[in-house]
């Protein structure tokens, strides 16, 4: 069955980014001219989703609003004669059928996963994060969904190599590598002691998985900090059933809940768009602090 269903959780505070985040949702933080869940939503649709499930709370309604038809706005572009600037918002309104329900229950990412249980099914399905950015070539989000079609595999994780050094930052993969950049997963290891890692490939931020990971996730008790923890429920389907950890290739990570990796992820796309590239470029060679 092709994967043709996402599910984006967008209901967490953004404490990171206060005050900014106070009336402005975490993931409408723009990078550059778009904001960061914009970006993974358009991953999405490159990988072939067509229905995307965001999982908001009380103050996210300017989500909704930006992948609405705005009326108004559309009336003034157009008389003005601004046909670009009018296209470019009926194709981000067009991206997708967007769903939007309200996260309820205990705290943990697994959370936002079970409210949209009801929509999913027993279809596969993609969970990606909306303030996570991967750039990649082709969209990380496509190299997973390819793999999980060819492989007949229950689940994929993206994954990315990291140094020693860093693997004390992340969920690592831990299980048998049956080829280069493909880890048969057995678990997730949490942020592991320096020198402990059962590997480099650092889980990050995608999943896909059949419906059989919201029949583990139903049963998981609160773990760590009294949440529901999403890899708790990959480990515990890794178990019984062929669930893979894989490698992105030509890919570039931008944790945009931090306040340096959202900078940084600014400046790399900035250099990478056509409008500000040359200017962008030609200031920072002549930055002096």
């Amino acid at each position: 069955m092709r994967v043709r269903k996402a599910i984006i959780p967008a209901a967490g505070y953004g404490t990171r980014f206060l005050p900014a985040t106070k009336a402005m949702p975490k993931e409408m933080l723009p990078i550059v001219d778009k904001p960061v869940i914009q970006y993974v939503v358009e991953e999405c649709v490159a990988a072939g989703i067509e229905d995307i499930i965001i999982v908001t709370g009380w103050q996210k309604r300017s989500i909704e609003d930006h992948f609405d038809y705005p009326f108004e706005l559309e009336k003034r572009l157009e008389e003005a004669g601004k046909e670009k600037e009018l296209a470019e918002i009926r194709r981000v309104a067009g991206l997708a059928n967007f769903i939007y329900i309200r996260q309820k229950g205990p705290y943990g990412n697994g959370t936002p996963v079970l409210n949209a249980r009801h929509l999913i099914g027993d279809e596969p399905f993609v969970v990606v994060w909306g303030d996570e950015l991967i750039h990649a070539d082709p969209p990380r989000l496509k190299q997973c969904v390819d793999f999980f079609h060819e492989s007949g595999a229950t689940g994929v994780l993206s994954a990315i190599r990291v140094t020693d050094e860093e693997t004390s930052r992340y969920g690592m993969a831990d299980g048998v590598e049956e080829k280069p950049g493909v880890i048969r997963l057995k678990g997730i290891v949490e942020k592991p002691a320096p020198g402990k890692s059962p590997s480099n490939l650092a889980a990050h931020g995608a999943y896909v998985f059949t419906a059989e990971l919201l029949d583990e996730l139903k049963k998981v008790k609160p773990g760590r900090g009294g949440e529901i923890w999403l890899t708790d429920a990959v480990s515990t389907l890794a178990a019984k059933k062929p669930v893979y950890a894989l490698e992105v290739k030509n890919a570039k990570y931008y944790d945009c809940g931090n306040k340096v990796e959202y900078l940084k992820a600014n400046i790399e796309f900035g250099l990478r768009h056509p409008e500000t590239a040359a200017g962008l470029a030609d200031y920072l060679k002549n930055l002096k602090l």
